[in-house]
């Protein structure tokens, strides 16, 4: 084989691959014709081109981070934050991505960053230090990630998926007094509680007291009742045995007076050997 031929093969080879390109699926790609947009509309795929021409970018279509670096705002009291924040994107329209930024993704990055600063400065200015660090955080995110989304699709071709805040920090300078008066706030607020809850406990206390008493006078009066109830049912059971046996009753009182009378041996007792208390001891009928 002779060396043109050879020359030849390898040219056409050459001509060849840089004819052929693929899109991935996470791709976007224009074709470039002498330096102009052909077709800024390729599907995923296999595709041909005529080579030197023609020319093909490819850019990466899925969601991108711009993770900026941390920016000071202030806010509507003149307050000044650190914030470091991050922004979701990708490629919406290549046609604009492209005349944009040349296809170029730093450059995207750079001028994204610049609108989302221009837009975080914007809407810190319009609110107070409680409200961007967690009254309405949320609300300030979804309402720049909507601002910043109809801003950059006309002008980059970029889609904005999601704004947020990493972190809000006091200035290094600041943070001491502030931290110091956000303390002082938190004791206050604690204090006030603490006052609540004794007030409070006094209250419960009180209250716990007086059903106490209550429940107490409830109970003697109830024990009362029934210790008057029972006396007099006794009464009545002493009267009915009295009644049945007169004789038989008086013995077994003269029996329990015995009884508690020597008791204690220690006791000493005068009385009149003729006494009615020595009845039963001298005669067990008593006679």
């Amino acid at each position: 084989m002779k060396v043109s031929h050879i020359i030849a093969i390898v040219v056409l080879g050459l001509i060849a691959i840089n004819s052929v390109y693929r899109v991935q699926e996470t791709e976007k790609a224009v074709l470039l014709e002498f330096g102009k947009i052909e077709d800024a509309n390729l599907q995923p795929g296999l595709h041909f081109k005529i080579p030197v021409v023609q020319e093909v970018k490819i850019f990466d279509a899925r969601v991108l981070t711009l993770d900026a670096k941390p920016e000071s705002y202030y806010t509507i009291q003149k307050k000044r934050l650190d914030v470091d924040s991050f922004v979701k994107w990708r490629i919406n329209d290549v046609e604009t991505y492209y005349k944009a930024t040349g296809g170029v993704e730093q450059t995207a990055m750079n001028r994204l960053q610049a609108r989302a600063n221009d837009g975080l400065r914007n809407e810190f200015g319009k609110r107070t230090l409680h409200e961007v660090v967690s009254g309405e955080r949320d609300q300030l995110m979804e309402l720049l990630t909507v601002e910043l989304n109809q801003a950059v699709q006309q002008d980059l071709g970029i889609e904005v998926v999601d704004v947020r805040v990493k972190k809000i920090d006091f200035p290094q300078e600041v943070s001491g007094p502030v931290y110091d008066r956000m303390r002082t706030d938190r004791e206050k607020e604690a204090r006030q509680y603490r006052s609540e809850g004794n007030e409070e406990a006094v209250k419960i206390r009180a209250d716990a007291d007086r059903q106490k008493v209550v429940i107490e006078a409830e109970a003697y009066r109830e024990a009362e009742q029934l210790r008057g109830d029972g006396d007099a049912k006794a009464a009545g059971i002493y009267a009915d045995a009295y009644n049945k046996d007169p004789e038989f009753y008086a013995f077994l009182r003269s029996l329990e007076a015995y009884k508690q009378s020597f008791a204690n041996k220690g006791d000493m007792m005068l009385v009149d050997p003729d006494s009615e208390f020595f009845r039963y001891l001298k005669d067990s009928k008593g006679k």
